[in-house]
């Protein structure tokens, strides 16, 4: 058949169809479901994005419905530019709602109508407010005069230019406190006190960077302290934290705790500032090199174990809550780029699967009171097809990390003993870029339910062999028998990019075109041959390719 192809297809035939390396490698798995590893915290149902606007339009409530059905009420979202000056026109990197005005005597107009928007589109779909205060509104803003308040950033200008009015202090910290006292007192009477309570209220973005914040570290801290105090007014037992710095925060981390601990609170002259969690940021450093992405987990891991290192390190704040603000394998989302040619397909599943465990065991490692793991990845409405931004979906069609996320909403709430002969040690992970495989495992258990996820990753993004797997599973109990489910993403399963080329990456697909990718990215369960126990035991062989990431359930 090859032979009658054209040159031309079968170079297009090549470059659609994954190409499956005939050799494997032998990976044993060891798990003990009798052995239990205490709790297991769901730290991944946190997620967030740039745009909040993006949440009232159809692509995105279709995604948050997803989101919502992993774990209803227990999900949450992070938006930025929610108190912006604006229509509530959504652009890259961009928002508004027009929370806040003021009329020719400089009086406060306070219009909560595009918020409740965003927030009830969040909360008819199971995900609820990690509720963002920021940024500036245009009559708040300390800006010079002259200063341009809206940025006109798009991909491919430079980064710096998402500058603006918008990220300046306020010109009255009275004004601004009032605020948030508004905006808090309105939620709580539309929403429900018991509602609101369980949302989380954060100041700001990334203040120790210049992109987000044009004051100074103090200037910030006191922007935060009057904020967290129009909170605390209104809602005296809300959740308060921050302050989601970029990476683990440096001297401005360092800054920040002590501030929050011991520092005269610039809004009510107390010792401290309440403080129910913190957050810090951590990225990845992906490369392009030798004509393919090269991931670059040892930064984030590395901001990871420096974040939880500050935290600890503060008697007073040891045992707080800490939520990694955002987390994820590079920094801007809406920055298309050969870097970041990972997004679309399973390099981004197997990475957050590969991650993610190495958070977990850094967070034990530190004795850290971890809360969430917060994925900064959303859609883009109405952009090309698999444009290459950091995305869970693209016109409403799920990307292949979204199903991760789902095997990861089926873990128990107690992990159980799990090893594999090819995880590599975290300090490895840590140290450098590695070219070796890494299949690892991690193994919950709910009731006689076990959860067991396998990955297959590596940092090239490139061709490699299977990896030939043997799970022997024990603690299983008197059954004879026990039912297995297989769930499964690789490159040609619950995929749709790998459909979308197949079918020639049209730019404008049809309704049928629409369905056949809706349906290429569903991860369906695979019912295998059930296990035989022999005094607890069982075994079953599997084969994962390079980039797959399965789950099996025994019950």
């Amino acid at each position: 058949m090859l032979k009658q192809m054209t040159g031309l297809a079968l170079a297009l035939s090549l470059m659609t169809t994954p190409v499956w390396a005939e050799d494997s490698f032998p990976v044993t798995i060891t798990v003990d479901a009798a052995k239990s590893q205490g709790p297991l915290k769901p730290v991944w149902r946190f997620f967030g994005a740039d745009e909040p606007n993006y949440a009232t339009m159809k692509d995105g409530q279709k995604l948050l419905d997803h989101l919502g059905e992993l774990r209803p009420k227990q999900v949450y979202f992070r938006a930025h530019n929610l108190l912006n000056t604006g229509d509530g026109t959504p652009a890259f990197k961009w928002g508004s709602t027009n929370a806040y005005t003021e009329d020719k005597d400089g009086k406060p107009v306070y219009n909560w109508m595009i918020t409740d928007m965003i927030i009830d589109s969040y909360l008819d779909r199971g995900v609820r407010p990690y509720l963002q205060i920021g940024f500036m509104p245009e009559a708040l803003s300390s800006a010079p005069e002259g200063t341009q308040y809206r940025h006109s950033w798009r991909p491919g200008f430079k980064y710096e230019l998402i500058e603006g009015g918008w990220n300046y202090p306020p010109n009255d910290y009275k004004k601004w406190e009032e605020l948030v006292y508004q905006w808090t007192k309105h939620n709580v009477e539309k929403y429900g006190k018991d509602e609101v309570l369980t949302w989380y209220f954060e100041v700001w973005n990334e203040p120790n960077g210049p992109s987000y914040w044009k004051g100074t570290p103090e200037e910030f801290y006191k922007t935060h302290d009057y904020a967290i105090a129009g909170v605390k007014r209104a809602l005296p037992e809300a959740k308060v934290g921050g302050p989601d710095v970029a990476g683990s925060g440096g001297a401005f981390m360092d800054g920040f705790l002590k501030h929050v601990v011991s520092g005269k609170n610039y809004a009510t002259g107390e010792t401290g500032t309440p403080t129910d969690f913190l957050a810090f940021h951590a990225k990845g450093t992906p490369k392009f090199i030798d004509g393919h992405v090269q991931m670059g987990m040892v930064s984030q891991l590395k901001a990871v174990d420096t974040g939880f290192k500050k935290i600890a390190a503060v008697p007073e704040l040891k045992d707080t809550p800490i939520v990694i603000g955002e987390s994820d394998p590079e920094g801007c989302a809406a920055c298309p780029g050969k870097a970041n040619g990972y997004r679309n397909g399973t390099m981004y599943s197997s990475y957050t699967a590969a991650s993610f465990a190495r958070i977990w065991e850094l967070s034990d490692r530190h004795k850290v009171n971890l809360e969430g793991v917060l994925t900064w990845a959303f859609t883009f409405e109405d952009q090309p097809w698999f444009a290459g931004y950091r995305q869970l979906a693209t016109n409403g069609i799920d990307l292949p990390v979204l199903n991760v996320f789902r095997m990861y909403a089926q873990f128990g709430p107690e992990r159980i003993a799990a090893s594999s002969s090819a995880q590599l040690p975290l300090d490895d992970m840590m140290a450098t870029v590695t070219q070796k495989n890494d299949v690892g495992v991690m193994a919950t258990r709910d009731g006689s339910k076990v959860a067991v996820l396998v990955w297959h990753y590596n940092d090239d993004d490139l061709k490699g062999p299977d990896a030939a797997v043997t799970v022997n599973l024990s603690g299983l109990g008197k059954a004879r028998t026990r039912k297995v489910t297989q769930y499964l993403v690789d490159p040609k399963t619950a995929n749709a990019y790998t459909a979308w080329q197949e079918m020639g990456s049209p730019q404008s697909p049809n309704q049928d075109q629409y369905k056949v990718l809706e349906a290429a990215s569903v991860m369906h369960p695979t019912a295998l041959a059930p296990l035989t126990v022999t005094k607890g035991a069982a075994k079953l062989d599997l084969t994962l390719v390079r980039q797959g990431v399965t789950l099996l359930i025994v019950e």
